[in-house]
């Protein structure tokens, strides 16, 4: 009996799913990047301001002329990413060695704020030039991200 009980066991150990990535953003919401944006424009360096899941050190990232070097808290992890960046379309990025395009989600009328994230929702981030960002663009990118079904509860600022 002790046998069938092991083997059973076992069995059920081979079945078990592979563990899904978290995601922040309901999927089956749509989700759009600003088409206006040229990412030109990114140049200059920008600090973290807020992000989605577990908390870690706020980073930043520096964009010049088609390159990156980045340190951010992406979903708890801080992650380094640093080399050429390719445009993928309108308001979409990918960054070196990542498989998944950034999505430009929002960025400020004077371009001081700025709201990325992905369309599997694996992270979504806030950037901001000056850092800590004004109540007014903290509030206007929430409202983006939750259109963009993000799920705010699971937010942080700085």
């Amino acid at each position: 009996m002790k046998r069938l009980v092991l083997l059973l066991a076992l069995a059920a150990c081979g079945r078990a799913e592979p563990p899904q990535p978290q995601a922040f953003r309901d999927t089956a919401v749509p989700i759009y990047s600003n088409a206006t944006f040229d990412p030109a424009r990114l140049s200059g360096n920008w600090r973290q301001v807020g992000h989605f899941g577990a908390g870690c050190a706020p980073g930043g990232v520096s964009f010049d002329r088609g390159v990156m070097a980045a340190r951010l808290c992406l979903n708890g992890q801080e992650k380094r990413i640093g080399g050429p960046f390719v445009t993928m379309g309108p308001g979409r990025f990918l960054p070196p060695g990542e498989v998944e395009p950034w999505w430009i989600l929002w960025v400020d009328v004077g371009e001081r704020s700025m709201a990325i994230g992905t369309p599997s929702g694996s992270f979504g981030l806030l950037l901001d030039r000056e850092g800590p960002i004004p109540q007014d663009r903290l509030v206007a990118a929430r409202e983006v991200l939750d259109w963009n079904g993000y799920d705010l509860g699971r937010f942080r600022s700085y």
